[in-house]
């Protein structure tokens, strides 16, 4: 194993932040994997320190065949970032922004760079296209911010990859995946393995989040140059392992051990695993998810679980306004998977309560909440 320590620019006077990348085993393909992103989703920390444990065994036995890249802390400045207690992990609270959007775009740079030189052999493309990734990197002007600074490391580690996780969680929720919708038959048996409850496709959400920087280049670069073969080389998913509190040590053995056995089937781990279930949940359209949100202030009573399957028109949750005796219920307008519900139990107008995964599309636009 080789640990590999970045020093974070633009630190305050008398301190230093760093990002540390563990690199296990050796070949020409590669795994990324990242964790707690969004700060204060921690069973994806809990996970990899599982993983960690795992793959140092499993490279002592010699049974790793790729590089495997693994992150378990992808966000040392909002991990730093608590406010009277209470962890902000989400966004920077020097500007705002959300952690996990507006990752750099690479496909245009790329193209500017490789597109006469690309032709017929998708092997030597993917090589020609990974090493104009690296050269835009090179060439970009220094970071204005610790933050920039922060998202180009991971994405210059990421980007390369053949595999990319980026474990996340949601408030109270399944286990659910986001991903191309053509990257979703090779994502069921991981989805399989850890009995997720829905997986969220679509080729751009909108939010330049950071598994789709990874991964829709190539279907861009695919589009800009029809004649070439281009693959979708990078097979990466936001993997939101279920709620805030799902850090248990069962659970994140659990889900380490789904995570190695679809990396063993993928052919980045030799040796005996078992197989992926039978039974797999539904890939949906992204554009199909509905948000609900309360009507008013108040109190909010859910009425259904995360993770449960509820019809158009079924209650979800109640919100009370006990000052003027107003009670309203907020029912479902599609049918599909509540997957995700808030952890507040006071709420406001324009703050989601829960999402509902339906089959059939009717958003457009920006997909993501921010």
């Amino acid at each position: 194993m080789q640990r590999i320590d970045h020093v974070l620019p633009w630190s305050h006077l008398g301190s230093e932040r760093s990002l540390s990348v563990f690199r296990y085993g050796a070949g020409s393909r590669k795994v990324y994997i990242q964790a707690s992103l969004h700060a204060d989703e921690l069973p994806g920390m809990r996970t990899a320190w599982e993983l960690k444990l795992r793959l140092n065994e499993l490279e002592r036995q010699g049974r790793l065949q790729g590089v495997i890249e693994l992150v378990p802390v992808a966000n040392p400045i909002g991990l730093d970032q608590h406010l009277q207690g209470n962890h902000m992990g989400r966004f920077e609270l020097g500007s705002g922004k959300n952690f996990n959007r507006a990752f750099v775009e690479l496909s245009a740079p790329v193209a500017a760079l490789v597109g006469e030189r690309l032709g017929a052999d998708a092997e030597a493309n993917v090589a020609l296209i990974r090493q104009a990734m690296a050269q835009v990197f090179e060439e970009l002007p220094a970071p204005a911010s610790q933050l920039e600074a922060l998202h180009r490391l991971l994405l210059r580690h990421a980007c390369d990859a053949d595999i990319t996780l980026d474990l996340h969680c949601d408030f109270d929720a399944a286990i659910h995946l986001y991903a191309l919708p053509q990257h979703w038959p090779q994502w069921q048996s991981l989805a399989a393995r850890l009995k997720a409850g829905v997986a969220l496709l679509c080729e751009d959400s909108g939010g330049s989040s950071f598994d789709e920087s990874c991964s829709t280049p190539w279907l861009r670069l695919a589009k800009a140059f029809p004649d070439a073969a281009i693959p979708a080389a990078n097979l990466a998913t936001t993997l939101e392992l279920g709620s805030m509190g799902d850090t248990r040590v069962d659970q994140a053995q659990a889900n380490c051990e789904a995570i190695l056995g679809f990396l063993a089937e993928q052919g980045f781990i030799s040796g005996e695993w078992p197989a992926a279930p039978s039974e797999c949940c539904e890939g949906l359209p992204f554009e199909g998810t509905e948000y609900l949100f309360a009507p008013h202030h108040g109190v909010v009573s859910f009425l259904r679980n995360a993770g449960e399957w509820v019809e158009q028109g079924d209650a979800l949750f109640e919100v009370v306004d006990p000052l003027q005796d107003r009670v309203t219920t907020v029912r479902a307008g599609t049918s599909g998977v509540l997957f995700a519900i808030d952890r507040g139990r006071y709420t406001e107008p324009g703050i989601w309560q829960a999402k509902v995964a339906g089959r059939v599309p009717f958003r457009t636009g920006k997909l993501t909440n921010d």
